[in-house]
């Protein structure tokens, strides 16, 4: 059975920028995830969004759009949005495990109300042809919860379900709860995918002989720390390449050069470096050092030496 790799998309950090470096130098996933497009009851989908969604900036990749709501309207204008770009499937969160959002009703919040999950998907099935997709946490409470949206779901031609196996309530703490996620697969017609804790290439063989029926697999937070994890799954090896740190320092000054011109200022980009260098450490040999020496750069030339001797550090002892 092959197995197809997609990136769970992660606000902050999955953007155009990341996604086309990270395929240029690492691969292995095969369909991208964007992050998701929030509205906040304004029929205006931000420059943000679009400049992430533009075909021109995603020309080498498979994307698939997301968008987070509690609204039928929402859902049908965005659909029309993304369709009128090319796009032909919208994937809809029900997993953004956050406060500022699950309160509000959204992300794993709306879990537990089934009713409104119904109507939503009623509406945008009959007043779209948009291909429908999902993205969900079992609960925001208790993962009992998803199994009452289930048979809701059943009853829509989905493409798939997503499931990353935690609640809400969890945030990323805590295992993951594969018995729950089984029971999922137990209660759904629809084609599953597995999210959750993909941090190895060792985790991922387990989960394979845990769920044998799944070959769809998306990846998170693992991506992050470490890129070289998907192509690693692909080929079905856990030996890094030789040039491991070199094709990463790569990787970096493109993202870091992208985003610099991007942002204004020193503290963005510095802000946006140490939001992936909370996830990059974890590749080397003492992350909290790691991260540390990052953090204490205080402008652009402190963060560029700390990086080389970072790298040139990881190089010597590799």
């Amino acid at each position: 059975m092959s197995q197809t790799l997609l990136s769970s998309p992660l606000q902050g950090f999955t953007d155009f920028k990341f996604r086309n470096a990270f395929h240029h130098f690492f691969g292995g996933i095969d369909t991208f995830y964007s992050p998701y497009i929030r509205l906040n009851g304004k029929m205006v989908i931000k420059n943000s969004y679009q400049r992430d969604l533009l075909p021109e900036n995603n020309t080498t990749l498979e994307v698939i759009p997301q968008i987070i709501t509690n609204d039928a309207e929402e859902f049908l204008f965005v659909s029309k949005y993304v369709q009128e770009l090319g796009y032909k499937e919208l994937n809809w969160n029900l997993g953004c495990p956050y406060p500022m959002v699950t309160k509000r009703g959204m992300g794993s919040g709306l879990i537990s109300d089934a009713e409104k999950i119904n109507n939503i998907l009623h509406r945008v099935h009959n007043e779209s042809d948009i291909l429908v997709s999902m993205k969900m946490r079992m609960g925001y409470e208790a993962p009992e919860e998803i199994l009452d949206v289930l048979p809701i779901l059943d009853s829509y031609p989905l493409k798939n379900i997503a499931i990353h196996a935690r609640i809400g309530k969890q945030l990323y703490k805590g295992g993951t709860n594969l018995e729950a996620f089984q029971k999922c697969l137990d209660n759904s017609k629809h084609k599953m995918y597995y999210n959750g804790d993909i941090t190895s290439v060792a985790t991922f063989k387990k989960l394979q002989e845990r769920f044998p029926s799944i070959d769809h697999w998306m990846i998170g937070r693992g991506l992050i720390a470490d890129p070289f994890l998907p192509s690693m799954l692909k080929n079905n090896t856990d030996e890094y390449p030789k040039n491991r740190f070199d094709i990463f320092n790569e990787f970096h000054d493109r993202i870091f050069e992208e985003y610099d011109a991007a942002l204004s200022g020193p503290t963005p980009i510095k802000m946006k470096m140490l939001g992936f260098w909370e996830y990059f450490s974890q590749s080397f040999s003492n992350p909290q050092k790691t991260y540390k020496k990052i953090k204490k750069a205080g402008n652009a030339k402190a963060y560029a030496i700390a990086v080389r001797e970072i790298i040139k550090e990881a190089k010597s002892s590799s």
